[in-house]
């Protein structure tokens, strides 16, 4: 059995019991990755030979949850309720997630994920739902609560390739994050929303997969058949990928491109 080799970029961060650093990610990522036949690989910062190197040998690239992204990088002043930035992660991130658009690598991103592939298709964010958001909205930001807690349910597009996947127009699913995406990046189609607007998912239609969601899949995969379907769907396009791969000419490695 040939195992996809899928990349998935962690961060800084401190050990708890000794305050010594190490780069991290949560586990439930790359349990999801497994459960579905894939080979997860841990992506530090680093600089862009570095980072080359590694995406040469990427067959799927997965932008998990985390901080909020520099609103910077979309042009614009962070307000007060927006986190502190991660620089490092930030960059390496989005100079992996511009590669593999130029290439075509499966992406598959999740909350924060979510997020960087619309910025770095040239989209923007709101900062602070509860200080941005114009009207009602639900409750997004479940801090405290279980991960794998049901916040609130959202309708996904007919004839999109997450309703496909997924097998539903409609399905429930948990949250956590207080920013939302805003303007649209160049290419991208909303497939899911919840009850009050937000968006919940977004696809590249002319990819075979380019697709996010603002929820939490990989805390669910594993008692939950629909957030399986979604990952099991990911390592099949990045098996594909890798099969496509082998046939042609091996990916050089070609230098990462700096985010400016």
């Amino acid at each position: 059995m040939q195992f996809p080799v899928i990349g998935i970029p962690c961060y800084s961060t401190e050990r708890g019991d000794n305050q010594r650093p190490i780069y991290a990610n949560n586990q439930t990522y790359a349990q999801a990755i497994i459960h579905a036949g894939g080979a997860p690989v841990l992506i530090p910062p680093g600089s862009p030979d570095m980072l080359a190197a590694i995406y040469a040998r990427l067959d799927g690239l997965l932008l998990s949850g985390g901080g909020d992204v520099n609103p910077a990088f979309y042009g614009e002043d962070p307000i007060p309720a927006c986190q502190p930035p991660e620089q490092e992660r930030d960059e390496a991130e989005l100079a992996l997630t511009r590669a593999a658009l130029a290439d075509g690598l499966p992406i598959l991103g999740i909350c924060r994920g979510h997020q960087l592939l619309n910025i770095a298709l040239g989209g923007s964010l709101y900062q602070d739902i509860p200080t941005q958001w114009q009207g009602k909205f639900l409750r997004h930001d479940c801090a405290g609560e279980v991960r794998d807690h049901i916040a609130h349910s959202i309708q996904i597009a007919p004839g999109s390739q997450l309703a496909s996947i997924l097998g539903t127009t409609e399905t429930g699913v948990n949250s956590f994050h207080h920013q939302a995406l805003k303007a649209l990046g160049a290419g991208l189609r909303t497939v899911a929303t919840s009850e009050d607007g937000v968006i919940e998912g977004i696809e590249l239609p002319d990819r075979p997969f380019v697709l996010a969601v603002q929820y939490h899949p990989e805390a669910m995969e594993a008692t939950d058949p629909i957030s399986r379907r979604l990952f099991a769907a990911f390592v099949r396009a990045c098996a594909a990928h890798a099969e496509q791969r082998a046939i042609a000419a091996p990916r050089p490695n070609k230098p990462i491109a700096t985010v400016q």
